[in-house]
């Protein structure tokens, strides 16, 4: 952090069970105040090469939108790991259960407005355990799309008025490679 802000006191605007706004000088922020500010997003392929995304209608869009599996760590487990949160979040928004999750990447998510950073996790080995569709009413649709048709799905997507998650282009690519560009295994 600059120094000349680190100096300057920090203000609680809002506090609430999830989000927190701060304000530091004249910098207007949130924070996640659960598990660190972290969420996972799950990199998930079905046996058969269909691409699991998930749809749901997002409050803060007013809009459904399209995404890989997600959510936040330690929203109900206060000793969560990378790895559980996101096999957890496989199991309850698409009834997939995984043998092998790999964290492949950890940063931020909007770093210029929130603490939130985001770890994409590969998972491996599907076997369908359950129907998805979320908890606590998240009212989730989950969509098994062939890999080989997931961008032009994705687009048309867009074309009926979705919004779509910009992390689902990263999600795609690292289906076949690590971060640093080698192929996956």
């Amino acid at each position: 952090m600059n120094e000349a802000h680190a100096e300057e006191p920090l203000e609680t605007l809002y506090e609430g069970p999830w989000l927190r706004m701060l304000r530091r000088g004249r910098w207007e922020y949130v924070e996640r105040t659960h598990g660190d500010g972290m969420a996972v997003i799950v990199i998930a392929v079905t046996p058969d090469d269909n691409v699991l995304f998930v749809e749901q209608y997002r409050i803060p869009l007013g809009a459904p939108t399209i995404e890989m599996p997600a959510g936040l760590v330690g929203d109900d487990h206060a000793t969560d790991t990378l790895e559980a949160a996101a096999g957890r979040e496989l199991i309850e928004e698409t009834g997939w259960s995984a043998n092998r999750l790999e964290v492949l990447l950890v940063g931020p998510t909007s770093a210029g407005m929130s603490n939130e950073r985001i770890a994409f996790v590969r998972a491996s080995g599907l076997t369908r355990v359950g129907t998805g569709g979320g908890v606590d009413n998240e009212n989730i649709t989950v969509h098994e799309v062939p890999r080989a048709q997931a961008p032009a799905w994705l687009m048309q997507k867009q074309r009926e008025g979705y919004e779509l998650d910009l992390k689902l282009w990263a999600g795609l690519w690292m289906i076949e490679h690590n971060p640093d560009g080698s192929p996956a295994v």
